[in-house]
């Protein structure tokens, strides 16, 4: 595979702005949690988790890419080492699960229905990661497209269970926190959908360099909105229905 000096460079930035935006999330998450009422500070915490763990990945995937290549009087060469894409899948089978948890969490529904929603869904999105991972890997168009299709199923069940699964639980938050709890679920469906279209680019025509540069940039991209721009609203939700229990019981 042949990168141009361009889209090694690209790509190895994109790396590093993505470890910084998930280190100041995670920092901001973290103070966050002095600002909201005791029963959200666990979704903020996991809302941390999420992006320091994300933080750690992406430290070991700009290693990994730049083990992977050399630049020598302006030309791209392998320096034999496999750049380590199962980073990524570690990544997400730890973080995509907790990122439905924390949306169930910040909504505080009853004991038995948080464990029971987060359960279920945190089960289907690890479920996911792992039918997903055995395509990446492969070369060979079929066997990538028999991956994607499983992994599609979960995904699928993931979003009925977020707009159909939700849609009581979501009736009973209050009124002033109702449309922050749709914008969390519609910027899940809208990043989560990244994924899948990132995943085909090879199986349509695009190849060598090309292909693993926009591979690597269109999930940083959909890393960075899932995780750290989906941890804003959380933390918006946690603050909103904070404060309206502070005024309520003063």
């Amino acid at each position: 595979m042949e990168l141009t000096v361009g889209q090694y460079f690209l790509t190895f930035n994109f790396f590093s702005f993505t470890i910084a935006t998930m280190a100041a999330a995670t920092i901001f998450f973290w103070m966050g949690r002095s600002q909201v009422n005791h029963h959200y500070k666990t979704a903020l915490t996991i809302t941390g988790l999420v992006t320091f763990i994300a933080l750690y990945h992406y430290w070991r995937i700009l290693e990994s890419w730049s083990d992977a290549y050399t630049v020598v009087d302006g030309v791209i060469t392998q320096t034999g080492v496999a750049f380590n894409d199962a980073y990524r899948y570690v990544d997400w089978l730890l973080t995509v699960p907790l990122l439905l948890i924390e949306l169930i969490l910040v909504m505080n529904l009853s004991r038995s229905e948080t464990v029971s929603k987060a359960t279920r869904l945190g089960l289907l999105a690890a479920l996911m990661v792992i039918l997903g991972y055995p395509g990446e890997i492969s070369a060979d168009a079929g066997t990538r497209w028999f991956w994607w299709i499983a992994a599609m199923i979960p995904f699928l069940w993931i979003v009925y269970e977020l707009f159909v699964g939700l849609r009581e639980s979501i009736a009973q938050q209050p009124e002033e926190v109702r449309s922050l709890v749709n914008k969390a679920r519609w910027l899940t469906l809208i990043s989560w959908s990244f994924y899948p279209v990132v995943f085909v680019f090879p199986m349509l025509g695009v190849t060598g360099g090309t292909a693993e540069s926009a591979v690597q940039i269109g999930y940083t991209i959909a890393d960075i909105v899932a995780k750290a721009v989906f941890g804003v609203v959380i933390y918006m939700i946690a603050v909103r229905k904070s404060e309206l229990e502070t005024v309520k019981h003063s």
